[in-house]
């Protein structure tokens, strides 16, 4: 087979041009993209949260307006361009959650069409989040929440404390659930004077866990209030209640009742008869006499199961009372009740805006978390690891 030989044309370029590897230093020339942060509705709260991150930060508020029409319409216009940048929309959620939702659906479709890189939303308070179970014959409708965000155009959510974590099996994309554990331990420490005296309390058995990791990180006692006025959120979910209280029928028999008889019980193989449960009378698991008692929770919006838990507290010789929680929705009479009641101190951060609900009721205090919300941004700008910011948190957290 005969061998080719080049000769002396060893190459059809001179040294100059000739490309150069190197092992030690690569030089590139693709550049990183540009960031920009932008409000997704000009309510007071929601402007100054993006205030307090884009300061943090070092970056200015992206220039844009949201506004409702004549006609209820919600319209977007982006005032800047931002073609190839990585956009982060900061959303909080007042009490018209649904107009929250259609302005954070409108402004990312729009930056989405306006060719933007990469598309987050910062929810620090996840809409809906509460929707999370199959309840008789209703949806899921955080689930639907999720796919029309996707829709839109996002590609990536931040947000805090999740009503329940397998809410973020929900998304086809990442979700960065970040914890206010942390901002409310510190206040604890800091605030609360001989804390070293308090007991941490679970106001039911299912909020047990969370009180159990502030208990351990702080190293104080442990309470649990057991026993229920009414059923709770956990009762009342994936349709438990929706067959009737009668003996059911059990297989296909491969004959179809007349609708009229389709209640009567057919002869057969039968299911025992279902059991209503029973609440025991409200009690308390631990010693709270003479202390502090801190109740720990995710959100605090109806705060009747928070202002019953404060008062056995109190007959049990509690002689401080805190509520601490992520967020704040204190809907309806939810500040007149706090007030009346026999709770000393109501903390929550600013995930969601309540600053009406502090001119009424001056019990109500707030701690800023816009700290842990920019450095996450800036963490996923520059394709940084999140670890970081979930240092010695636990999972029940």
């Amino acid at each position: 087979m005969p061998v080719r030989r080049f000769g002396g044309h060893r190459s059809l370029v001179s040294q100059s041009q000739s490309p150069k590897l190197s092992y030690g230093y690569t030089k590139m020339n693709i550049a990183r993209g540009g960031y920009r942060v932008f409000s997704a509705n000009s309510s007071t709260a929601c402007t100054e949260l993006a205030q307090k991150i884009t300061e943090r930060l070092g970056v200015e508020l992206g220039k844009s307006v949201v506004y409702q029409e004549s006609d209820s319409e919600t319209r977007v216009d982006v005032k800047e361009s931002v073609r190839g940048q990585d956009i982060f929309i900061i959303q909080t959620i007042p009490r018209d959650v649904n107009t929250a939702v259609m302005e954070l659906l409108v402004m990312a479709y729009a930056l989405k069409t306006s060719c933007a890189k990469n598309i987050i939303g910062v929810i620090p308070y996840f809409p809906y989040s509460k929707q999370c179970k199959m309840r008789k014959r209703g949806s899921i409708v955080c689930k639907l929440l999720a796919s029309m965000l996707a829709k839109a155009g996002l590609t990536h959510i931040i947000t805090m404390d999740l009503h329940q974590k397998e809410i973020q099996g929900f998304f086809n994309f990442p979700v960065d659930n970040l914890r206010a554990s942390p901002f409310l331990i510190q206040y604890i420490q800091e605030e609360i004077p001989n804390y070293r005296n308090a007991v941490i309390v679970a106001k039911s058995p299912s909020a047990a866990k969370r009180a159990q990791s502030y208990a351990e990180r702080l190293r104080l006692g442990l309470a649990v209030i057991h026993g229920e006025a009414h059923h709770s959120e956990s009762d009342m979910a994936d349709g438990r209640h929706s067959p009737p209280l009668s003996r059911a029928i059990t297989g296909h028999t491969g004959l179809e009742l007349p609708s009229s008889s389709r209640q009567v019980p057919f002869p057969g193989i039968e299911l025992p008869m279902m059991m209503a449960k029973e609440k025991p009378p409200i009690s308390v698991v631990g010693d709270v006499g003479g202390r502090i008692a801190i109740i720990v929770d995710d959100i605090i919006d109806d705060v009747e199961d928070f202002v019953a838990a404060a008062e056995i507290l109190k007959e049990r010789g509690a002689y401080k009372i805190y509520v601490m929680a992520t967020h704040g929705l204190l809907s309806a009479e939810a500040p007149r009740l706090i007030e009346e009641s026999a709770i000393d101190e109501v903390v929550v951060t600013n995930t969601v805006p309540h600053e009406v609900q502090k001119l009424q009721c001056p019990k109500i205090k707030t701690v800023d978390v816009s700290m842990i919300l920019a450095e996450a941004i800036r963490r996923i700008h520059n394709g940084e690891s999140m670890a970081y910011l979930f240092r010695n948190i636990a999972m029940d957290d």
